[in-house]
Protein backbone atom coordinates (compact mmCIF):
# COMPACT_ATOMS: atom_id res chain seq x y z
CA UNK A 1 0.00 0.00 0.00
CA UNK A 2 1.59 3.39 -1.29
CA UNK A 3 0.57 7.12 0.55
CA UNK A 4 -2.45 8.46 -1.08
CA UNK A 5 -2.43 12.23 -2.19
CA UNK A 6 -5.25 14.04 -0.68
CA UNK A 7 -7.54 17.27 -3.05
CA UNK A 8 -9.28 19.24 0.15
CA UNK A 9 -12.60 18.07 1.44
CA UNK A 10 -14.82 20.97 2.34
CA UNK A 11 -17.92 20.35 4.02
CA UNK A 12 -19.96 23.12 2.26
CA UNK A 13 -22.34 26.10 3.97
CA UNK A 14 -20.85 25.98 7.59
CA UNK A 15 -22.28 27.79 9.98
CA UNK A 16 -18.92 30.61 9.73
CA UNK A 17 -17.16 32.22 7.13
CA UNK A 18 -14.00 31.30 5.79
CA UNK A 19 -12.11 29.02 3.13
CA UNK A 20 -9.66 31.81 1.50
CA UNK A 21 -6.62 30.54 3.46
CA UNK A 22 -7.13 27.22 3.35
CA UNK A 23 -7.58 28.41 -0.93
CA UNK A 24 -4.12 29.77 -0.51
CA UNK A 25 -2.18 27.05 1.87
CA UNK A 26 -3.51 23.87 -0.46
CA UNK A 27 -2.72 26.22 -4.21
CA UNK A 28 -6.31 25.38 -4.89
CA UNK A 29 -8.78 27.85 -6.69
CA UNK A 30 -10.89 30.17 -4.46
CA UNK A 31 -13.61 28.50 -1.97
CA UNK A 32 -16.94 29.25 -1.84
CA UNK A 33 -17.81 31.64 1.91
CA UNK A 34 -18.38 29.46 4.04
CA UNK A 35 -16.10 26.10 3.39
CA UNK A 36 -13.74 27.15 6.20
CA UNK A 37 -12.52 23.36 7.36
CA UNK A 38 -10.92 20.77 4.85
CA UNK A 39 -11.34 17.13 7.03
CA UNK A 40 -8.55 15.43 5.80
CA UNK A 41 -8.23 11.54 5.79
CA UNK A 42 -11.82 11.70 7.32
CA UNK A 43 -13.61 8.76 8.76
CA UNK A 44 -16.17 11.57 10.42
CA UNK A 45 -19.11 12.51 8.92
CA UNK A 46 -20.77 16.31 9.97
CA UNK A 47 -23.23 15.82 12.99
CA UNK A 48 -26.29 14.72 11.56
CA UNK A 49 -25.63 14.15 8.59
CA UNK A 50 -25.15 10.38 6.73
CA UNK A 51 -21.94 11.07 4.79
CA UNK A 52 -21.18 14.75 4.57
CA UNK A 53 -17.21 15.27 5.66
CA UNK A 54 -15.88 11.38 4.65
CA UNK A 55 -12.53 11.39 2.54
CA UNK A 56 -13.40 9.68 -0.39
CA UNK A 57 -10.42 8.14 -1.67
CA UNK A 58 -9.33 8.30 -5.65
CA UNK A 59 -10.34 4.53 -6.22
CA UNK A 60 -13.78 5.67 -5.71
CA UNK A 61 -13.93 4.22 -2.35
CA UNK A 62 -14.85 6.30 1.09
CA UNK A 63 -11.94 5.86 3.44
CA UNK A 64 -14.35 4.84 6.60
CA UNK A 65 -15.19 1.45 4.38
CA UNK A 66 -11.69 0.73 2.97
CA UNK A 67 -10.43 0.72 6.79
CA UNK A 68 -13.04 -1.93 7.73
CA UNK A 69 -11.98 -3.75 4.98
CA UNK A 70 -8.76 -3.96 5.97
CA UNK A 71 -8.06 -2.50 9.41
CA UNK A 72 -4.62 -3.89 9.88
CA UNK A 73 -2.84 -2.95 6.53
CA UNK A 74 -4.07 1.00 7.48
CA UNK A 75 -3.67 0.64 11.18
CA UNK A 76 -1.35 -2.18 12.10
CA UNK A 77 -1.81 -4.65 14.48
CA UNK A 78 -0.90 -3.43 17.81
CA UNK A 79 -3.93 -0.50 16.99
CA UNK A 80 -6.35 -2.72 15.87
CA UNK A 81 -5.92 -4.78 18.84
CA UNK A 82 -6.51 -2.30 20.88
CA UNK A 83 -8.92 -0.11 18.92
CA UNK A 84 -10.12 -2.26 16.05
CA UNK A 85 -11.22 -0.63 13.05
CA UNK A 86 -11.53 3.39 14.96
CA UNK A 87 -9.09 5.20 13.69
CA UNK A 88 -9.07 7.38 16.84
CA UNK A 89 -8.58 10.59 14.97
CA UNK A 90 -9.42 13.56 12.96
CA UNK A 91 -6.97 15.89 11.02
CA UNK A 92 -8.42 19.65 9.89
CA UNK A 93 -7.41 22.72 8.27
CA UNK A 94 -9.45 25.49 9.74
CA UNK A 95 -9.86 29.44 8.14
CA UNK A 96 -11.27 31.30 10.57
CA UNK A 97 -13.12 33.77 8.54
CA UNK A 98 -14.77 35.62 11.63
CA UNK A 99 -14.56 35.03 15.19
CA UNK A 100 -15.79 30.87 16.14
CA UNK A 101 -18.40 31.30 18.99
CA UNK A 102 -17.28 30.44 22.73
CA UNK A 103 -18.49 26.94 22.91
CA UNK A 104 -16.63 23.13 24.07
CA UNK A 105 -16.70 19.70 23.54
CA UNK A 106 -17.34 16.88 25.97
CA UNK A 107 -15.43 14.70 27.33
CA UNK A 108 -15.66 10.56 26.85
CA UNK A 109 -17.43 10.17 29.67
CA UNK A 110 -20.00 12.44 29.17
CA UNK A 111 -20.55 11.66 25.18
CA UNK A 112 -20.84 7.98 26.12
CA UNK A 113 -23.37 8.73 29.00
CA UNK A 114 -25.69 11.01 27.30
CA UNK A 115 -24.88 10.70 23.43
CA UNK A 116 -24.03 7.13 23.03
CA UNK A 117 -21.00 7.93 21.09
CA UNK A 118 -17.99 6.36 21.30
CA UNK A 119 -15.47 9.53 21.98
CA UNK A 120 -16.01 13.18 23.39
CA UNK A 121 -13.81 15.85 21.33
CA UNK A 122 -10.13 16.89 22.93
CA UNK A 123 -8.62 18.98 20.40
CA UNK A 124 -5.23 20.52 19.40
CA UNK A 125 -4.20 23.14 17.06
CA UNK A 126 -1.05 23.92 15.53
CA UNK A 127 -1.13 27.59 14.40
CA UNK A 128 -0.27 28.21 10.65
CA UNK A 129 -0.96 31.46 10.67
CA UNK A 130 -1.32 33.78 13.57
CA UNK A 131 -4.13 35.87 15.68
CA UNK A 132 -6.36 36.20 18.74
CA UNK A 133 -7.46 32.80 20.49
CA UNK A 134 -9.50 32.96 23.08
CA UNK A 135 -9.33 29.70 25.98
CA UNK A 136 -10.11 28.99 29.55
CA UNK A 137 -11.80 31.27 32.10
CA UNK A 138 -10.14 34.16 33.59
CA UNK A 139 -12.11 33.59 36.69
CA UNK A 140 -14.74 30.89 38.34
CA UNK A 141 -17.99 31.31 37.11
CA UNK A 142 -21.21 29.44 38.74
CA UNK A 143 -23.18 26.87 36.43
CA UNK A 144 -26.30 29.27 37.21
CA UNK A 145 -24.37 32.40 36.11
CA UNK A 146 -23.24 30.64 32.78
CA UNK A 147 -26.41 29.48 31.84
CA UNK A 148 -28.13 32.69 32.50
CA UNK A 149 -26.05 34.55 30.18
CA UNK A 150 -26.63 32.01 27.54
CA UNK A 151 -30.04 32.48 27.88
CA UNK A 152 -29.18 36.63 27.47
CA UNK A 153 -27.13 35.44 24.65
CA UNK A 154 -24.89 38.14 26.33
CA UNK A 155 -21.44 37.49 23.71
CA UNK A 156 -20.00 40.34 25.12
CA UNK A 157 -19.46 38.90 28.88
CA UNK A 158 -18.92 35.14 27.51
CA UNK A 159 -16.40 36.21 25.72
CA UNK A 160 -14.82 38.45 28.03
CA UNK A 161 -14.83 35.55 30.66
CA UNK A 162 -11.95 33.52 28.88
CA UNK A 163 -8.29 34.78 28.50
CA UNK A 164 -6.87 36.28 25.16
CA UNK A 165 -3.74 35.35 23.73
CA UNK A 166 -2.18 36.75 20.62
CA UNK A 167 -0.57 33.85 18.54
CA UNK A 168 1.80 33.09 15.84
CA UNK A 169 2.83 30.35 13.56
CA UNK A 170 4.36 27.42 15.05
CA UNK A 171 2.84 27.94 18.20
CA UNK A 172 0.72 25.53 19.27
CA UNK A 173 -2.74 25.56 21.69
CA UNK A 174 -3.90 22.53 23.62
CA UNK A 175 -7.68 22.27 24.01
CA UNK A 176 -8.84 19.90 26.91
CA UNK A 177 -12.04 18.37 26.88
CA UNK A 178 -14.98 20.84 28.48
CA UNK A 179 -12.62 23.81 27.83
CA UNK A 180 -14.60 26.97 26.74
CA UNK A 181 -12.73 28.52 23.77
CA UNK A 182 -13.21 30.86 20.46
CA UNK A 183 -10.80 31.39 17.36
CA UNK A 184 -10.14 34.66 16.90
CA UNK A 185 -10.75 35.99 12.90
CA UNK A 186 -7.46 35.76 10.82
CA UNK A 187 -6.34 32.10 12.17
CA UNK A 188 -5.67 29.24 10.37
CA UNK A 189 -4.40 26.21 11.97
CA UNK A 190 -3.37 22.49 11.64
CA UNK A 191 -6.47 21.50 14.11
CA UNK A 192 -5.84 17.40 15.25
CA UNK A 193 -9.19 16.07 17.49
CA UNK A 194 -10.95 12.97 18.70
CA UNK A 195 -13.05 12.09 15.42
CA UNK A 196 -16.36 13.56 16.45
CA UNK A 197 -18.40 16.72 16.06
CA UNK A 198 -19.65 17.58 18.86
CA UNK A 199 -19.72 21.36 19.93
CA UNK A 200 -21.60 23.02 23.15
CA UNK A 201 -22.52 26.31 21.67
CA UNK A 202 -22.43 29.32 24.44
CA UNK A 203 -23.32 31.79 21.64
CA UNK A 204 -24.86 31.84 18.02
CA UNK A 205 -26.07 35.53 17.52
CA UNK A 206 -23.92 36.22 14.41
CA UNK A 207 -23.59 32.93 12.55
CA UNK A 208 -25.74 30.93 10.28
CA UNK A 209 -26.85 28.21 13.10
CA UNK A 210 -29.69 28.11 15.43
CA UNK A 211 -27.92 27.76 18.46
CA UNK A 212 -31.08 27.31 20.61
CA UNK A 213 -32.25 24.33 18.90
CA UNK A 214 -28.63 22.85 18.30
CA UNK A 215 -25.82 24.30 20.56
CA UNK A 216 -26.72 21.89 23.26
CA UNK A 217 -26.66 18.79 21.27
CA UNK A 218 -30.04 17.99 21.96
CA UNK A 219 -29.52 17.05 25.52
CA UNK A 220 -30.82 20.90 26.67
CA UNK A 221 -28.46 23.29 28.13
CA UNK A 222 -28.79 22.24 32.09
CA UNK A 223 -27.39 19.39 31.34
CA UNK A 224 -25.18 20.20 28.36
CA UNK A 225 -23.64 23.08 30.11
CA UNK A 226 -22.67 20.14 32.75
CA UNK A 227 -19.79 19.39 30.22
CA UNK A 228 -18.28 22.81 30.16
CA UNK A 229 -15.42 23.49 32.75
CA UNK A 230 -16.11 26.08 35.04
CA UNK A 231 -13.15 26.65 36.71
CA UNK A 232 -10.90 29.66 36.11
CA UNK A 233 -7.15 28.82 34.53
CA UNK A 234 -4.22 30.12 36.28
CA UNK A 235 -1.45 31.74 34.09
CA UNK A 236 0.67 28.91 34.50
CA UNK A 237 -2.17 26.89 33.64
CA UNK A 238 -2.49 28.63 30.26
CA UNK A 239 1.46 28.42 29.43
CA UNK A 240 0.79 24.86 29.52
CA UNK A 241 -2.07 24.85 26.86
CA UNK A 242 -0.60 27.68 24.90
CA UNK A 243 3.15 27.57 24.07
CA UNK A 244 6.04 27.65 21.38
CA UNK A 245 6.36 23.97 19.79
CA UNK A 246 9.62 22.83 19.48
CA UNK A 247 11.67 22.72 16.44
CA UNK A 248 11.11 19.13 15.74
CA UNK A 249 9.68 16.07 17.26
CA UNK A 250 6.77 16.19 19.43
CA UNK A 251 4.52 19.50 19.76
CA UNK A 252 1.80 18.72 21.86
CA UNK A 253 1.69 19.02 25.89
CA UNK A 254 2.13 15.30 27.43
CA UNK A 255 -1.44 15.20 28.50
CA UNK A 256 -3.18 15.35 24.86
CA UNK A 257 -0.97 12.37 23.94
CA UNK A 258 -3.51 9.94 25.26
CA UNK A 259 -6.00 11.69 22.31
CA UNK A 260 -3.70 12.10 19.50
CA UNK A 261 -0.21 12.97 18.78
CA UNK A 262 2.35 15.95 16.15
CA UNK A 263 5.10 15.40 15.25
CA UNK A 264 7.29 18.45 13.43
CA UNK A 265 10.06 17.06 10.82
CA UNK A 266 12.36 19.16 9.63
CA UNK A 267 13.60 18.08 6.31
CA UNK A 268 17.35 19.02 5.21
CA UNK A 269 18.42 17.06 2.89
CA UNK A 270 16.61 13.70 4.03
CA UNK A 271 14.61 12.79 7.00
CA UNK A 272 12.29 9.24 7.47
CA UNK A 273 8.61 9.37 8.52
CA UNK A 274 8.65 6.04 11.07
CA UNK A 275 5.99 3.74 10.21
CA UNK A 276 2.13 3.66 10.84
CA UNK A 277 -1.13 5.54 9.97
CA UNK A 278 -0.82 9.16 9.66
CA UNK A 279 -1.43 12.46 7.93
CA UNK A 280 1.29 14.29 6.55
CA UNK A 281 1.25 17.79 5.63
CA UNK A 282 3.99 19.84 3.51
CA UNK A 283 4.10 23.16 6.10
CA UNK A 284 7.48 24.60 4.51
CA UNK A 285 9.92 23.90 1.40
CA UNK A 286 9.53 21.33 -1.63
CA UNK A 287 10.26 17.61 -0.61
CA UNK A 288 10.33 14.29 -2.27
CA UNK A 289 7.92 11.12 -0.79
CA UNK A 290 7.60 8.21 -2.70
CA UNK A 291 8.35 9.79 -5.92
CA UNK A 292 6.07 12.61 -5.50
CA UNK A 293 7.72 16.42 -5.54
CA UNK A 294 5.18 17.76 -2.91
CA UNK A 295 4.88 21.17 -2.01
CA UNK A 296 3.50 23.92 0.57
CA UNK A 297 -0.05 22.61 1.46
CA UNK A 298 -0.20 18.70 0.35
CA UNK A 299 -1.43 16.48 1.92
CA UNK A 300 -0.58 12.35 2.49
CA UNK A 301 -2.56 9.82 3.98
CA UNK A 302 -0.44 6.95 4.85
CA UNK A 303 -1.32 3.48 6.05
CA UNK A 304 0.43 1.86 8.34
CA UNK A 305 1.48 -0.93 5.29
CA UNK A 306 3.20 1.56 3.17
CA UNK A 307 6.29 1.54 6.23
CA UNK A 308 8.41 3.93 6.77
CA UNK A 309 8.50 7.04 4.12
CA UNK A 310 11.76 8.42 2.82
CA UNK A 311 11.65 12.41 2.56
CA UNK A 312 14.04 14.27 0.24
CA UNK A 313 14.23 18.05 -0.36
CA UNK A 314 14.41 21.01 2.06
CA UNK A 315 10.94 21.50 4.16
CA UNK A 316 9.21 20.65 6.84
CA UNK A 317 6.52 18.15 7.04
CA UNK A 318 3.92 18.07 10.03
CA UNK A 319 2.74 14.45 10.52
CA UNK A 320 -0.61 13.40 12.68
CA UNK A 321 -0.93 10.07 14.43
CA UNK A 322 -3.56 8.73 16.63
CA UNK A 323 -2.33 7.63 19.83
CA UNK A 324 0.05 4.76 20.51
CA UNK A 325 -1.54 1.37 21.21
Amino acid sequence: MNPVLLPSNRPAERFYRGGARISAFRGEDGAAPREPEDWIGSTTTVNGEPALGLTTLPDGRVLRDAIEQDPVAWLGDDHVARWGADTRLLVKLLDAGQRLPVHAHPHDDFAATHLGRAHGKAEAWYILQGGTVHVGLRQDVEAADLAALVERQDATTLLGLLHEVEVAAGDVVWVPPGELHAIGSGVLLLELQQPEDLSILLEWGDFAIDGAAVGHLGLGFDLALAAVTSTARSATDLAVLISAAPDSGSVFPEAADEYFRLERVPVRGAATVDQGFSIVIVNDGEVEIDGRRLSIGSTLLVPHAAGALAATGTGELLVARPPAP
